[in-house]
């Protein structure tokens, strides 16, 4: 009897424990920023964003010198990222007449948490950040774009899909399918792929999505506004093919593909050479003539 309570009091701990450990090996690390918008020759102010669960989030607003109704662009960065992650996309940007947001997603930066992180979250954090932007009288809410990085691109992807309050968005080293990468993931820390099925499941119930619906691959699928998937052929973490997956799954010409040599994943050092690219994508797709050239 001794002997089948201590192997059930080790079963019912490893089921325990493996949640756990499943949690703690998928939390985003988080790093308050370093830096602001002020070490890039801009002017800002803090804001603090509500949610649906009563949290804040944190951000960067740096609004245009011309505060007629003007176009705005938000800045999301990727898992672990933070505000100031994409801020090297900031100057040119502004000097063309956009407005800026840029901000932390829950559990990242200085943001508040909010128990687990994933793309479902990303994707609601930056539905707040629109609906804050759309309030403001100096926002044209009907042309309002996303600059995001890896899961905040898919977040964004995800938005576009269900949603006209994006006009464009501009994919950064974007995943075709988060299953497939976190699959990927987890095989090269020797998880064995009977575990690993078991731990994707588990996620899928924790986020409350199938990986599947979610997935970039599909719902890019349902995006009828203008696309700009950026990728570095360098990206270990996402390879490019990911990028080249989107594009074949279009559902018309108004996605465009970006291929950037040398970029990895994390390469902001290569932003600055696309930024033009950016700014024409975004004049084209934006419209209206209250912003300048970039």
């Amino acid at each position: 009897m001794d002997a089948v309570l201590v192997l059930l009091t080790g079963v019912a701990a490893l089921g325990f424990a493996t949640p756990l450990a499943i949690h703690a090996g998928f939390r985003a690390p988080r790093r308050p920023e370093q830096g602001s918008p002020a070490d890039w020759g801009l002017s800002y102010r803090e804001v603090t964003i509500p949610t649906e669960q009563g949290r804040q989030l944190f951000g960067w607003y740096m609004p245009a010198p011309d505060l007629e109704p003007a176009p705005a662009v938000v800045l999301l960065h990727g898992w672990g990222g933070n505000a100031e992650a994409l801020l090297p996309l900031a100057p040119p940007l502004h000097a063309a007449g956009y407005h800026l947001l840029a901000f932390d997603a829950r559990n990242h930066g200085r943001s508040e948490g909010a128990g687990h992180s994933s793309m479902v979250r990303f994707a609601a954090d930056l539905e707040n950040a629109l609906e804050w932007l759309a309030h403001r009288p100096e926002i044209d809410d009907g042309r309002m774009a996303l600059i995001g990085h890896s899961v905040g691109a898919a977040a964004g992807l995800l938005v576009a899909s269900r949603s006209e309050r994006l006009a464009a968005v501009v994919s950064l080293a974007c995943f075709a399918h988060p299953g497939e990468l976190m699959n990927t993931i987890l095989g090269r820390k020797r998880v064995p792929q009977r575990l690993r099925r078991w731990v994707l499941r588990y996620i899928e119930w924790v986020i409350g999505a199938s990986f599947r619906d979610i997935a970039p691959q599909q719902t890019i699928r349902r995006v009828d506004n203008p696309v700009l998937l950026v990728h570095g052929e360098h990206d270990a973490t996402v390879p490019v093919a990911d990028a080249e997956i989107l594009y074949r799954n279009r559902s018309g010409d108004h996605v465009r593909l970006l291929r950037v040599p040398g970029a990895g994943h994390q390469s902001v050092e290569h932003l600055p050479e696309w930024a033009g690219t950016v700014g024409e994508f975004l004049t084209a797709s934006l419209g209206g003539e209250s912003h300048r050239n970039v």
